[in-house]
């Protein structure tokens, strides 16, 4: 089985399932996404860990993560391993306190969400990104310039770059693009 490293590159309303959210995944390295619709509270969980939100209490993400923790167990990974019925089926794969290995059964959203605060990969199968992905004539390479670094633009260099990453909806660029502009003023 070959997997394939996904990037999270966007979170937005679903525009084919009101009141649900699409969760676009970008293979890293090529031109196809992997589009998830998700619910509310996992688009919310997920937003508020990427944008570094810290909510006055914990998410249930981050009380499952705190005790996870308290464990000693740590997850390494997240693998979408299945599309059923066109649901997609996920595991969260570790090690136990005692370094054996684990994997854990879970929806997708909630492996996502889990990947995002423990800033582990995500990845999938060759099959199914065979099967469900969507070839992308824009690939999401935001930081792939001639000066590698965003310290190294200016101001208004920035501004431009945040503009043609929010016209991509690349959410994720745009958050690290807005904390760069934000140390430039």
């Amino acid at each position: 089985m070959k997997k394939v490293e996904l990037n999270i590159i966007a979170l937005a309303n679903s525009e084919s399932s009101k009141g649900n959210f699409a969760l676009i995944l970008e293979e890293q390295n090529g031109e196809r996404r992997l589009p998830i619709i998700i619910g509310a509270f996992e688009a919310q969980a997920i937003a508020v860990s990427l944008e570094k939100m810290q909510p006055n209490r914990p998410l249930t993400h981050d009380l499952f993560k705190s005790t996870l923790d308290a464990a000693g167990i740590k997850i390494q990974e997240v693998m979408i391993t299945d599309l059923k019925e066109g649901i997609f089926h996920a595991k969260l794969v570790g090690k136990l306190a005692d370094g054996s290995a684990l994997e854990v059964d879970a929806r997708s959203s909630d492996a996502i969400a889990l990947a995002v605060r423990y800033g582990c990969p995500i990845f999938t199968t060759a099959d199914i990104i065979d099967q469900a992905g969507v070839v992308s004539d824009s690939p999401s390479k935001a930081f792939a310039n001639k000066r590698g670094k965003l310290s190294d633009y200016s101001l208004e260099e920035l501004e431009q770059l945040l503009e043609q990453v929010l016209a991509k909806e690349d959410y994720e660029s745009a958050s690290k693009i807005r904390d760069a502009i934000k140390g430039k003023q």
